[in-house]
């Protein structure tokens, strides 16, 4: 049975998958024209105040300048394009990576669709990487848009909009609405030539998690999609406005939470199986910001959109202070935390989260440089978890939850600090690995994330774009380029690994794809930003004036 719902989009209460009949929403929404068009101002400049004083966003003035005809995309940050950065001729295995990223394609009904998590022919178990995932799909996107090739990602973000709107049940308990699917999967029907997508919301996955990242990583491919193309009538389609306001509705609900943050289970994100990253992981937070921030620029000031810009507006402000404030580690916060009171009571109280210091590691002390920081991964009642996490730092640059003091401490930790971070593979997905009786408690002896392998120490390619990314905002390209000469080195030669193993990143990860696609898209990706930093642009979001600053002490201060 099939219930009509808002948008013309429509809810399966049997099964999730797509049927021929659905297709007509995607055709009708293609048919529509696509306009470039050229503003005054860039919406990248407008802040939180124009929201308070002036009543939020008009329609017409949402994606102001975001495309300049004729001149392609505009850089939004200060960061001048040297000669230097367009000067080497392109690697020979640029060609290799573009011809296996197209290998990866999935087609429905003759529509390119997304990109399979693994072409890796050589391995006996498929597993799910024969799957579209909404994660893996971004460095993707990200590359078919540089290339001007919008079109796939177009597909993209309206299939997976279909899907959000069905009925989702997991065991007999319904999830959210506003669920995103972590993957989905083109099946075909030889018999009957029908083709159908089948999509898994986390009742497939391993340990059964519902992504909370998926959502957030769709409305940030939403607007780089909007800022590559200037093609402003996809995200103001009733469909994509509705879209996101399912979405905003699942993490802006009110509960219990004294916190702005968003609490989540383990398993949530990027790092999908249990590794103690429950409660407020680094990555999910950072990703709810850029989000947010993405979802202001585009929700239209109509009767629907304007209570969630006015809740947006209200939880950024909180969300920065919280994570800029608690969050934020470099060499005088350590040594505040250290020296931390404990049992401290009202609001007058330094140490707000009851933190012992004696559970402050050891490596740690060894591991902050005078002059550096970064975001923790894990903030909550008596727990600070300090571990490094890459993706949520570069997130958290790339958005500007960082200030630009703390972005500039963060590429001063992985330049001082670059054997333990980058080694010889670009990038530790986390630092450092937990181990022995730590690694049984907190993984529950999971023999994937064994120390320095997968999730646990190991190296991921595919960040390399997002470290490049980082590196041309703050201005440091040549950090960027030094980790990419690294990752040519190998990459073709071993076959585009999911991930290495080892302290140094030297190792094919023992359990690695070969061919996985993000590996793949993440190079032609960091390469193509890093020869012309524009691209940037689609990715990056520039700090917001009204977005107030909290008095931090800084590494910067040992330094002067």
């Amino acid at each position: 049975m099939e219930l009509a719902v808002g948008g013309g989009m429509r809810r399966s209460a049997s099964h999730t998958s797509l049927s021929e009949s659905d297709d007509f929403e995607l055709t009708r929404l293609l048919s529509k024209p696509r306009i470039n068009v050229e503003r005054q101002r860039s919406f990248d400049d407008r802040s939180l105040s124009d929201v308070s004083h002036s009543g939020g966003y008009g329609r017409g003035g949402a994606f102001d300048g975001m495309y300049s005809p004729g001149g392609g995309l505009r850089s939004l940050v200060g960061t001048p394009a040297s000669s230097a950065l367009h000067s080497f001729e392109p690697h020979p295995i640029v060609g290799d990576a573009w011809e296996a990223l197209r290998r990866s394609l999935v087609f429905f009904r003759g529509q390119p669709l997304g990109t399979v998590g693994a072409v890796d022919h050589a391995s006996e178990e498929v597993l799910n990487y024969d799957q579209v995932f909404v994660r893996d799909f971004v460095p993707s996107a990200l590359a078919f848009l540089m290339n001007g090739e919008p079109d796939i990602v177009r597909n993209f973000l309206l299939k997976t909009l279909l899907l959000q709107g069905w009925e989702k049940k997991v065991d007999r308990f319904k999830l959210g609405e506003g669920a995103m699917p972590a993957s989905f999967k083109v099946m075909h029907d030889a018999k009957k030539g029908v083709e159908t997508l089948h999509a898994d919301f986390g009742e497939s996955a391993i340990g059964r998690v519902a992504p909370v990242d998926s959502g957030f990583w769709w409305i940030i491919l939403l607007r780089a999609y909007t800022k590559s193309t200037g093609d402003l009538t996809l995200a103001e389609t009733p469909e994509c406005q509705k879209g996101m306001r399912l979405i905003l509705s699942l993490c802006l609900s009110e509960g219990f939470d004294t916190f702005p943050t968003l609490l989540c289970a383990d398993g949530c994100c990027m790092i999908d199986r249990r590794m103690g990253v429950y409660g407020y992981p680094i990555e999910i937070q950072a990703l709810f910001f850029m989000a947010l921030r993405c979802a202001l620029q585009m929700l239209k000031h109509d009767n629907e959109g304007k209570e969630f810009v006015e809740k947006i507006a209200t939880r950024l402000h909180a969300l920065s202070y919280h994570m800029r404030s608690y969050f934020w580690l470099d060499f005088q916060q350590l040594n505040d935390i250290y020296r931390y009171k404990t049992e401290e009571y009202s609001h007058t109280a330094v140490n707000k989260f009851n933190v012992i210091p004696d559970s402050i590691p050891d490596w740690l002390f060894d591991f902050m440089p005078c002059q550096g920081g970064f975001f923790i991964g894990n903030v909550s009642p008596a727990r600070m978890d300090f571990r490094w996490f890459a993706l949520g730092n570069m997130i958290a640059i790339l958005s500007s939850l960082a200030t630009p003091e703390q972005s500039a401490a963060i590429m001063d930790l992985i330049e001082e600090r670059w054997e333990e971070l980058i080694g010889e593979m670009p990038l530790k997905i986390c630092y450092p690995a937990i181990e022995n009786h730590e690694w049984r408690i907190v993984t529950g002896c999971d023999p994937k994330n064994t120390r320095w392998s997968y999730h646990n120490g190991g190296s991921w390619p595919v960040l390399l774009w997002l470290l490049t990314a980082a590196c041309i905002k703050t201005g440091r390209p040549q950090i960027a380029r030094r980790a990419i000469d690294l990752a040519e080195r190998r990459l073709l030669k071993d076959g585009w690994p999911e991930y290495y193993d080892g302290k140094l990143g030297r190792y094919v990860g023992k359990q690695a794809r070969k061919f996985q696609t993000w590996s793949i898209a993440g190079y032609l990706v960091a390469k193509m930003m890093l020869e012309d930093p524009s691209h940037l642009g689609m990715i990056s979001l520039e700090e917001d004036r009204a977005m107030l600053k909290p008095v931090l002490k800084r590494s910067a201060s040992w330094t002067n």
